[in-house]
């Protein structure tokens, strides 16, 4: 994963992986970042083997008004194991920062 875009694509795993049918815009609003950097997110997540996208567009029930869902998220068992591992060293950054700052408190 580019380090560059490592937190946003991390972000995008965990909402995805707690909501499968959350829409881009959803997606956008909840993580502060562009639809455009969404969308390029997904591909890239999907590129790399750690999520499938499920259209539903052709699903007969496309024609549903209240249906606002016409993408399914899915982690794929790479996606799970990178999601697992940047969640560690996310908590392992954080107990570091937290350990810093207790001892500047000190």
């Amino acid at each position: 994963m580019n380090k560059e875009n490592e937190p946003d694509q991390f972000n995008v795993l965990r909402k995805i992986s707690s909501d499968p049918k959350i829409t881009q815009r959803e997606l956008s609003k909840e993580l502060a970042l562009s639809l455009g950097k969404i969308n390029y997110c997904l591909k890239a997540l999907k590129k790399k083997g750690l999520i499938k996208i499920r259209n539903f567009r052709k699903n007969e029930n496309r024609f549903n008004p209240v249906s606002k869902y016409n993408y399914f998220y899915i982690l794929t068992p790479k996606g799970i194991k990178t999601k697992t591992k940047l969640t560690i060293n996310f908590m392992k950054k954080k107990m570091k920062e937290y350990e810093e700052l207790k001892k500047e408190l000190k």
